[in-house]
C-alpha cells in the first residue's frame, strides 16, 4: 500500500514492533483527546504501521496477524502491516526496534520526524507542528473532564 493514499491532509504515522507500543502512549492519548475536545479528529489522518518483519514465517506470521486485527478493532484507527521492513529502508529509513512518530503535510513532505520514547519537549514540538497544519491551536492539554454528578470533588 502507498503512503500517497493519505494525501490531502496532514498525516500522522506510527511505526511501531510490537514491543515499543506503548512507549508513545502519552503522545497518542493527548493527541486523542485534544483532537476531540477541540473537534478535529477528521482533521488529519491517523496511520498506524505494525513492524512484522521478525514474525513473517510460518506459522508466527498468521498469529501475529490476527493480534494486530485484534488490537485494531480495539482502537478504532487501522493498522497497516510492515512484513518485510519497508519503512525501514529506504528512502524513510525509520529505526525498525522502536516507535517512530512522523507528521506529514498534506502533500507528503515529512515537517516532524521522532524516533523512540517522546520527551514533554518533543511533544510540544509535534503539538506545535500539527497546530500550524490544521490552523488550530493544538499545543495546551485537553481539559480534563468535569466529575461525574455525585461524584466527590
Amino acid at each position: 500500500m502507498r503512503l500517497s493514499k493519505w494525501r490531502g491532509k496532514p498525516v500522522i504515522l506510527f511505526y511501531e514492533d510490537k514491543d515499543s507500543t506503548t512507549l508513545n502512549l502519552p503522545l497518542k492519548e493527548a493527541l486523542f483527546s485534544r483532537g476531540k475536545e477541540k473537534g478535529l479528529l477528521d482533521s488529519a489522518w491517523v496511520v498506524a504501521v505494525a513492524n512484522l518483519e521478525k514474525f513473517d514465517f510460518f506459522p508466527a506470521r498468521q498469529i501475529a496477524l490476527s493480534y494486530v486485527r485484534d488490537e485494531e478493532k480495539k482502537v478504532g484507527v487501522p493498522i497497516l502491516v510492515d512484513l518485510n521492513g519497508t519503512l525501514g529502508d529506504a528512502p524513510w529509513d525509520l529505526p525498525k526496534k522502536t516507535s517512530n512518530v512522523l507528521l506529514l503535510d498534506a502533500t507528503g513532505a515529512v515537517v516532524f520526524r521522532h524516533s523512540g520514547r517522546m520527551k514533554p519537549e518533543e511533544q510540544e514540538a509535534f503539538f506545535a507542528a500539527l497546530s500550524r497544519l490544521v490552523g488550530v491551536d493544538l499545543t495546551t492539554p485537553a481539559a480534563p473532564p468535569p466529575p461525574a454528578p455525585g461524584g466527590r470533588p
